[in-house]
């Protein structure tokens, strides 16, 4: 027997002899017997709390409240929530993979060090396990090493896995929580995100007390714990170790210091720089907290950014890493106390893989620099394909561009977000820092050069505005100006009048080149107006030279959106009048 699900119902039908040789994944017999109990007492749901799932889904991620006490922010990502997700990815899995016959299909789960992140671990586990599932939990792990673990050919920690779940919230605050996932193409989609909260809210529906009770004993017999991460980790000491000639402490002399913001990413000090020479004393915010006591670990808050910097100059250090919570984005200071994150770190990593690939594309998100388009045009020999907001947008598009055959090798945003083909197209904090590592090393055995002046270096001719703001021009989506509609059709309606109104200015210049809102030169500086992939906000980025260029080109989006009476432009009149 196995489970199927189709619109709202749960489907019970016969199957092969064969163990595990089917579609989907083989229910224990007791397990299916409490499925079908719960489809013939649908009653027995009203026990649960209602939930609308799919305003869990954040683009290609799952995100919701998971503990209580934040006014406003009532939970909505319970343990049954959990629950019912893990099981409709075990159904989505099976639909797309098929058993050897020599055992059941797993799944690995991985956490960050958020207070909620053992309890939803469980509720996974249960969910995962009551599919038939084998279930292996690495504990506090990274969302890069989760991906990894499809990938990696090890029985002694249950790889390759067939698919992966990390629970994550990235930077959010300490109340939120979430899911990510993966299988061994990659991270899934939105398409994939929506298609699994459909089936959870189906199960979700279905579930009964005797039910629970069952995946819990199934989580019981199916569960089992490795550590995965010495795995990951040796792998990223292997690749430093033999960008620099095989010399086993390539970074020894090196003073290197490391934030982790009380996040995951406190194995990078013990488990990669140590290992490879290299002094970090001074290294601070690595014990798991998820509270996240000293700042949020988040590369773009500039109070975090302050930490690593201050940490960096005070103990006379040579660089300074800092991760967020999950360790898929990271940044660096130099030894002066120079930032690279940002254009800045999407310029320094431009520099490195295109000496390693001259002449490559290099895709960015929507909202980088023009100074950045040149730095990578004219004084690297690249070129700039700069495309959408989000990661997975950047990502798809370097994948695509290689597709139809135009050499990418780097997809990054200017959120820390870095992708490298070498590095199967994962988005990898860690591995970013890695090649900044070889770098380092391989530069001081060829005696190119010492320090991390040697990176300093190589974004030298960046031109970097002396003003960037974000402002955020919020949709009232209650207003009577929307006329019943959507936010989404207002907002692009703003975005089509500024167009308009931008062509009729000959001071500004209509970038020719755009996939995402209205972005604009002029002034000598530029603007962006577009509009966020998931809420009701218009976001406006401005560069420019000076202030006062500046606040000439916020004038003129303010000039253009003032008949649109839904929107809130608050924001921006504060910074046009100068407070």
């Amino acid at each position: 027997m196995c489970w199927h699900i189709s619109n709202a119902t749960i489907h019970l039908t016969d199957t092969p002899n064969q163990p595990w040789e089917t579609s989907m994944c083989l229910l224990q017999w007791s397990v299916l017997d409490s499925l079908y109990t719960a489809v013939q007492f649908v009653s027995a749901a009203s026990a649960f709390e209602k939930v609308d799932f799919q305003k869990l889904q954040n683009g290609s991620d799952i995100r919701g409240v998971a503990v209580a006490g934040v006014e406003g922010e009532p939970v909505n990502l319970t343990e049954h929530v959990a629950e019912a997700i893990a099981a409709a990815f075990a159904a989505w899995l099976c639909d797309r993979k098929k058993s050897d016959g020599s055992r059941p299909l797993r799944v690995s789960i991985g956490h960050d060090s958020r207070i909620s992140a053992q309890t939803l671990q469980d509720a996974v586990s249960r969910g995962l396990a009551g599919a038939g599932f084998d279930v292996i939990q690495y504990g506090l792990a990274s969302t890069p090493a989760m991906f990894n673990s499809t990938l990696t050919e090890d029985e002694d920690v249950f790889c390759p896995v067939d698919g992966s779940i990390m629970i994550t919230a990235s930077h959010l605050p300490y109340n939120r929580n979430g899911l990510k996932f993966f299988t061994n193409a990659g991270g899934l989609g939105k398409a994939d995100i929506k298609d699994i909260l459909e089936r959870a809210a189906i199960i979700y529906d279905n579930f009964s007390d005797d039910a629970l009770k069952e995946t819990e004993l199934a989580a019981s017999a199916a569960v089992r714990k490795a550590d995965y991460m010495n795995i990951y980790t040796a792998n990223l000491v292997e690749a430093v170790r033999r960008a620099a000639g095989n010399i086993e402490k390539p970074l020894e002399g090196f003073h290197i210091v490391v934030d982790a913001g009380n996040g995951a990413g406190g194995f990078f000090m013990g488990k990669v720089l140590e290992p490879l020479g290299a002094v970090t004393s001074g290294s601070q915010f690595l014990e798991p907290d998820g509270l996240f006591p000293n700042h949020i670990p988040n590369p773009e808050d500039k109070a975090a950014m302050r930490a690593i910097t201050q940490a960096v100059l005070e103990n006379k250090a040579d660089l300074g890493i800092i991760f967020d919570t999950d360790v898929d984005r990271s940044a660096a200071v130099d030894s002066s106390g120079r930032e690279f994150n940002r254009n800045r770190l999407i310029a320094l990593m431009s520099a490195i893989v295109l000496e390693e690939h001259p002449g490559t594309t290099i895709v960015t998100d929507s909202v980088t620099s023009d100074g950045l388009t040149a730095f990578i045009e004219n004084k690297l020999g690249g070129k700039h394909h700069r495309f959408k907001r989000g990661y997975k947008n950047v990502i798809d598009e370097a994948i695509r561009l290689n597709f139809v055959g135009e050499e990418s090798h780097l997809a990054i945003e200017t959120s820390g977000h870095g992708a490298l083909k070498e590095n199967h197209w994962l988005d990898d904090g860690a591995y970013l820092m890695v090649k900044v590592l070889n770098k380092l090393a391989s530069a001081r055995v060829s005696g190119s050069g010492c320090g991390s002046k040697v990176l300093t270096d190589m974004v030298d001719g960046l031109e970097e505005a002396e003003v960037a703001v974000e402002l955020r021009l919020k949709i009232d989506q209650n207003h009577a100006d929307l006329k019943g509609g959507s936010f989404r059709g207002y907002g692009e309606a703003v975005l089509k009048h500024l167009e308009n109104r931008v062509a009729s200015d000959s001071k500004l210049k209509k970038a020719p080149v755009n996939y995402e809102g209205v972005r604009v030169s002029g002034h000598g500086g530029w603007f962006l107006l577009r509009l966020s992939l998931h809420d009701p906000v218009l976001p406006l980025n401005i560069e420019a030279p000076s202030l006062e260029e500046a606040v000439k080109l916020g004038l003129a989006v303010s000039a253009a959106v003032k008949e649109f009476a839904a929107l809130d432009t608050s924001a921006l009149d504060k910074f046009v009048r100068g407070l």
